[in-house]
């Protein structure tokens, strides 16, 4: 018996049938309610969103209010809330996902890699030995075995509990 991947939130995405909004990705999510964005959590000056497209479960962004492309265009409270809501996310995943190791870092333009290159975002992405397998290596396939509004719904509260202490 063979198991099937189910990820049907994926296929508007690939067939293109998806409008992307006009406007920034990330200055419209912060206008929408908490929920249908996947905002776990608001800052007075950033935000931590679940990535809708994750490479785990889990996968989260933080990301400044401020429209600016880059981590030198941030002021210093800015800086340092990013840092904390960072850390922040670090302690809510080991709490709900028990994650072996972490990759966090930055996109910073888009010959680095970055899908959104006019507003950056900092990825907290939790890891686990053997999360990488031949799906995403020869099937060029990501498996996430949870559905994006139950990974909200478990991270939601932790967030609350953790949040700027």
């Amino acid at each position: 018996m063979s198991d099937i991947l189910w990820t049907p939130w994926r296929m508007a995405y690939l067939r293109g049938e998806q409008p992307l909004p006009q406007e920034c990705l990330f200055c419209v999510k912060p206008r929408q309610p908490d929920e249908e964005a996947h905002i776990v959590y608001r800052g007075r000056l950033c935000y931590v969103v679940l990535n809708r497209f994750p490479y785990n479960n889990g996968h989260l962004m933080v990301v400044p209010y401020v429209h600016v492309p880059s981590l030198e265009d941030l002021d210093g409270p800015t800086l340092a809330e990013w840092m904390v809501l960072t850390q922040t996310s670090l302690r809510v995943l080991r709490e709900a996902y028990s994650p072996q190791g972490f990759n966090v870092g930055l996109n910073i333009g888009t010959a680095a890699g970055a899908g959104v290159a006019d507003h950056v975002h900092l990825h907290v992405v939790p890891r686990w030995g053997g999360d990488t397998n031949y799906m995403s290596v020869v099937g060029q396939t990501r498996t996430i075995p949870e559905w994006l509004e139950e990974t909200y719904r478990q991270l939601r509260p932790l967030f609350e509990k953790y949040a700027l202490r």
